[in-house]
């Protein structure tokens, strides 16, 4: 972890649900999916990032009784060999700890778990199975992802399953087979696609679904997971 360097919003309502928590980040990812929005981090370098391991930690430990949360994410944190070791400081220094993740790491997450370093995990469900490497960019990701969900579904940590939508990439059957692989989670949200300025393949034309569509698939959803809901309305 010494050499790592991270990105950092300073304070956060919405990142990790009921805590007053900070953000972050880590660069790089192994997936290229191509709606992504935040392509400066997936591409980025280390050296882009504006604090050092050591910076990071004096700005925690200023913060301890202001924050109870810190939560992680990126690009994919599970990329880097030294996120173990920093998810264990944040925790030893008495914040909560939120860890999102695309669930292609399922021996590094189930290790993170078992040594109690994370609090709460959010997995990207990134589309069906039959679908899964052509929507996230890299193949033969689909096995790892499938472990990483039922380590998460062992039920050790509270965790959230969640899905962004894209029209032409997914639809209302991906859904259904969504459900299905999650079927009994405790919750999963649909999140509508929504356009920014750090897409990963601006130049394509996607878009999000309009509400009725939504409201279709969460009910086909509520099937497998009847806690479904979805994000940002």
């Amino acid at each position: 972890m010494k050499n790592m360097r991270f990105g950092l919003r300073k304070m956060t309502l919405l990142d990790f649900p009921g805590r007053v928590a900070c953000t972050v980040f880590t660069c790089g990812c192994n997936f290229r999916c191509p709606f992504c929005h935040n392509a400066s981090l997936v591409r980025g370098s280390e050296a882009d990032l504006e604090l050092g391991s050591d910076e990071l930690f004096r700005f925690l430990e200023k913060r301890r009784g202001l924050l109870d949360g810190v939560a992680v994410t990126g690009g994919e944190p599970l990329l880097h060999a030294g996120t173990p070791e920093l998810l264990a400081r944040i925790k030893e220094l008495g914040f909560a700890v939120k860890l999102d993740t695309n669930g292609s790491f399922p021996e590094v997450l189930e290790h993170i778990i078992d040594s109690g370093s994370v609090d709460l995990a959010a997995m990207d469900i990134k589309s069906s199975p039959d679908k899964y490497d052509h929507v996230c960019g890299r193949p033969g990701m689909f096995e790892k992802v499938s472990r990483s969900i039922g380590i998460l579904k062992k039920g050790k940590i509270p965790c959230e399953f969640r899905t962004t939508v894209v029209k032409g990439l997914h639809d209302l059957e991906d859904v259904k087979a969504i459900g299905r692989l999650i079927c009994g989670a405790e919750r999963y949200f649909l999140q509508n696609f929504v356009e920014t300025e750090d897409l990963l393949e601006p130049w394509r034309d996607f878009s999000g679904f309009d509400r009725e569509e939504l409201l279709r698939m969460l009910e086909a959803v509520k099937e497998f997971v009847p806690a479904a809901a979805i994000r940002g309305e």
